[in-house]
């Protein structure tokens, strides 16, 4: 048996999971839970996740990290299947887990490897519990991601994905605060034979102009942003106390479109925020089309205990599960638009395991029986089957 590393919610906590095998990789009779708080449903999902595990493991030690393990400290501590908690700013501490200390580094071959620049956030969005189970904004020196980042490459990592809470709010705790395009200067400077370079997710509101113009204009950066937007009517964004407007998001992806016609745009959006009407559901539903949303993350709103949302008139809660899928609904009706529009044209494709991969602006591929995992193989598509373009 080796260590199991269940993760579940954000990228930023799969590349978490993946440093703890590596780190645990001599602890045989472990099973962690790399947990998620950032709805109700998650921690739901969290419980259900120690149940199984514990099912499948009786006999291994159980431990719960991530931010439920935070928030939610007592009552996972009270499951008669926990073992114990890690804290989530500990975890990636050897001493935290008891073993030796041991550099963390990648125990498996992966095409594509989700390097951790930066953990926590400073800012007080009305409806997040995630400070609460992150702390502040805490950002890895350069030398240190630069590190990290020629582990991946040299166990065969084709793709690099750069994670945090706050992404953009990189820098702004090191020496001389440097910001993200510095940072991904600096790793497509250093890694001449890196192939692909992609960002998880952009406040928008913290876009340096270094990183803009790599964005626009540097080819081994990917054409496909993913926006932490949350909403598309503006007096639900000042609610949400977010730092954009509606006019910000469309400003920011019509420049970079202006420079770069085949960026792909994803975003985060909640349905049924307190307080939202008639009129602020339509904004978020024509913000899709208005961007082009074409990976969408579409997410009821959650009522979060001692958060300011909670303290304000909640929409009913049946009325929030249609709005969200009315929102899944149209990001579907773009995405099928966006799909059938690569249709005849060339598409470089990292090809991964299960016959698939993802083009440049994360289009998924059929690739050829024949493309091994982690090289780059080129596909004309004809059709779309089932959400997959192939040739």
């Amino acid at each position: 048996m080796t260590v199991e590393v269940h993760s579940l919610g954000c990228r930023l906590n799969l590349a978490e999971s993946e440093t703890l095998r590596g780190l645990l990789a001599d602890e045989p009779e472990l099973v962690v839970i790399n947990s998620c708080a950032v709805t109700a449903e998650a921690v739901r999902q969290t419980r259900q996740a120690i149940r199984r595990a514990r099912r499948a493991r009786p006999d291994a030690r159980l431990l719960v990290t991530g931010c439920a393990a935070e928030i939610e400290r007592d009552a996972l501590a009270a499951m008669p299947e926990v073992d114990g908690l890690v804290p989530n700013v500990a975890k990636l501490d050897p001493r935290a887990w008891n073993v030796a200390a041991i550099t963390p580094a990648p125990q498996r071959r992966h095409t594509r490897a989700f390097i951790q620049v930066q953990n926590g956030c400073d800012h007080a969005c009305t409806f997040c519990v995630i400070p609460q189970g992150r702390g502040t904004s805490r950002s890895r020196s350069v030398d240190e991601v630069l590190e990290d980042v020629a582990l991946h490459l040299d166990t065969g990592a084709v793709e690099v994905v750069l994670t945090g809470v706050d992404l953009t709010s990189w820098g702004n705790d090191l020496p001389g605060a440097p910001r993200l395009g510095t940072l991904c200067e600096a790793i497509l400077t250093r890694f001449g034979d890196l192939a692909r370079l992609r960002l998880s997710s952009i406040d928008g509101a913290e876009v340096d102009e270094r990183l803009f113009e790599l964005l626009a204009g540097e080819a081994r950066i990917m054409p496909h942003v993913h926006l932490s937007l949350q909403h598309g009517h503006d007096l639900i964004l000042k609610r949400m106390k977010r730092r954009h407007s509606r006019a910000d998001a469309i400003a920011l992806v019509r420049r970079l479109r202006a420079r770069r016609d085949d960026l792909a745009v994803g975003a985060d959006l909640i349905a049924g925020f307190p307080t939202e009407d008639d009129a602020a559901h339509a904004a978020n539903l024509s913000i899709i089309g208005e961007l082009g949303i074409v990976h969408g993350h579409v997410f009821p709103y959650s009522q979060r205990r001692g958060t300011p949302a909670a303290r304000m008139p909640q929409v009913d809660r049946s009325l929030t599960r249609l709005r969200a899928a009315e929102l899944r609904e149209k990001v579907a009706q773009v995405r099928g638009s966006w799909l059938a529009a690569h249709l005849g044209k060339p598409l470089w494709v990292l090809a991964e395991k299960g016959g698939t991969g993802h083009a440049a602006d994360f289009a998924p591929v059929r690739v050829p029986a024949s493309a091994q995992p982690g090289t780059l193989v080129s596909v004309v598509p004809s059709r779309v089957v089932e959400g997959i373009l192939e040739a």
